[in-house]
Formats: structure tokens, C-alpha cells, sequence
């Protein structure tokens, strides 16, 4: 049984989801999420242009700058921006010891793959470009910013570049086709991602390009050489399955992977951190994680 705060998410999903339907570029996502977490507290926050993108930094009272966590935003590739995800971002670095960058990368439909993971791949370089080293860097984002999170790293892999410490993804949105048993199974109780909405978003993000590039959709990834991955979801999402299926994969191919599945909760319930208690226990628990890794 989820928390009155918690079960609140479903009522603002259904309103979106709704929305979305009709309108997929707008969803009006980025105002719905922008109210949902508290304002953490002890953290500033500084406006900078990082690799040509505009960005905020979230600084929490005596984090190590040395440590980056950068955070790409949720959205279905259509939506959402640095300021509608800046308090996630703020409190999971709060949690994990260390500065967040939140980048605004490039948006669908105007822009479809692979900008928003070229986008990802410059912030990257560009902190690099500054002195930050791979090892205190960790990668992060919700929904469709995991998706982006977990691409960036399968293609440094691939292109043989210094990998970051780590990579945490949100209810990451991998299944571009829609086809995990949990979009049956759970129909009824994800009250945001449906297979009709997938369909309706997915080309958009897409543009053509097949739903089952490894890039675009990680599901066909070899995950082979990823650094260490957190990999969460709520137990109501249709997006369930699909999360399950990539860590598993991910551990067969030798990954260090946790996997948190908490019942009960919708997409990215996290989002509502600082309002709901299983967002605050999710978020401390993958900060905790994330410290770990950016300390070793």
C-alpha cells in the first residue's frame, strides 16, 4: 500500500497522460513535475552553458565539487527541461555527496535521435574538458533521461572512451516497441505510460529510426563493459519488465547492477522526493549508492 503522497502521482499521471494524448509535444509534463518535489534545502544553484546547452548547476552545502552527478530530465523526448527536474537532481546529489549538473539537451520532434545522445556525449566532454575525472563522474536521469543516461555510457563503451563511475536510471524508458509482459499486466495500475502513449511518442523521438537500435533502445544493447548501474522502477509500471529484463541482461554480461523495484509505485515516483516517504527512502538509498561508487 503505497503513502497518501505517493498515491496523489496517480491523479497527476492521469491528467498528463490525458493531455498528452491529444497534445504529445506539449504533455504539459514540465509544469506537473516541476511542483512535485520539495525544495531541498542548503543547495545553491548557478545558470551556466555547458557544451553550448544551457544547464544548472545544483551545488548542496559542503558537497565535494569534484564529484559530478549529471542528471538528464524525463519527458518522452518531448518535454521537460533543467528547471522542471532541478530539485530531483539537487536532492539525489544532496544524498550522494556531490554536485548535479542538469543540461537542457535537445527535444522531439524538432530534434530526434541521435541529437539528445550527441547532446549527452558533449556534456560529457565538456566536463572532462574541465579536469573532472571518469571515475567521479556518475551518469543519471529519469524515464527518458535514463534512457539517454545508460545510452551515453553503452556508447562510450563502445567507442572505447574513458567511462564514468556509474549510471543511474529512474524507471528508465529502454522499450521503444512497447513490448514488455508489464504493459499488459499492468495496464490498469500505470496510471501515465500506456503502449498507446509509446506508440504516439516514440516515432516522435525516434524520426524514423528503428525502435530497436541499441542506442535508442538499450534493450538490444550488449551491455558488455558498462561501469556499475542502479537500475529502479515502481511495481505499478508498465515500463516494469523492460527494467527488469535490462539489468538482467546487464548481469549476465558481467555489469555490477542493483535493481530496486518498490511495490506499489508509479513511473519515476521519485520525483515526488521531499513529499512522499518512498521517494525520500528511494533517493537516500541511491544516493548512498552513488557515493559509493564516486568514493571507490
Amino acid at each position: 500500500m503505497s503513502s497518501k503522497e505517493s498515491a496523489a502521482l496517480r491523479e497527476v499521471y492521469r491528467a498528463v497522460a490525458e493531455r498528452a494524448a491529444a497534445n504529445p509535444p506539449g504533455m504539459d509534463y514540465e509544469t506537473a513535475m516541476s511542483r512535485l518535489a520539495a525544495e531541498p534545502a542548503d543547495v545553491r544553484y548557478s545558470e551556466v552553458t555547458a557544451a553550448g546547452l544551457p544547464a544548472i548547476w545544483a551545488d548542496p552545502e559542503g558537497c565535494d565539487p569534484e564529484r559530478v552527478l549529471v542528471f538528464f530530465h524525463g519527458g518522452g523526448f518531448v518535454s521537460g527541461s533543467k528547471d522542471s527536474h532541478r530539485k530531483l537532481a539537487a536532492h539525489l546529489a544532496k544524498a550522494a555527496g556531490c554536485r548535479a549538473l542538469v543540461p537542457d539537451y535537445r527535444l522531439a520532434p524538432e530534434h530526434t535521435f541521435p541529437a539528445q545522445l550527441d547532446d549527452a556525449r558533449a556534456v560529457y566532454d565538456w566536463l572532462l574538458d574541465r579536469g573532472h575525472r571518469p571515475s567521479r563522474i556518475a551518469l543519471a536521469g529519469d524515464s527518458a533521461g535514463g534512457n539517454i543516461a545508460t545510452a551515453c555510457a553503452l556508447a562510450l563503451e563502445r567507442d572505447g572512451r574513458p567511462l564514468p563511475a556509474a549510471v543511474a536510471a529512474f524507471s528508465p524508458w529502454y522499450d521503444m516497441e512497447a513490448a514488455g509482459e508489464t504493459f499488459e499486466s499492468n495496464a490498469a495500475n500505470d496510471f501515465f505510460i500506456s503502449r498507446e502513449l509509446v506508440h504516439i511518442v516514440a516515432p516522435l523521438f525516434l524520426g524514423g529510426h528503428s525502435p530497436s537500435d541499441p542506442l535508442a533502445n538499450p534493450l538490444y544493447a550488449d551491455p558488455s563493459g558498462l561501469p556499475a548501474v542502479f537500475v529502479t522502477c515502481g511495481g505499478d509500471e508498465t515500463l516494469r519488465s523492460s527494467v527488469e529484463g535490462f539489468a538482467e541482461s546487464a548481469r549476465r554480461a558481467g555489469v555490477e547492477v542493483a535493481l530496486d523495484v518498490c511495490d506499489g509505485m508509479q513511473h519515476a515516483y521519485q520525483c515526488m522526493v521531499g513529499r512522499a516517504p518512498e521517494a525520500d527512502a528511494a533517493i537516500i538509498e541511491a544516493g548512498k549508492w552513488l557515493r559509493e561508487k564516486l568514493d571507490s
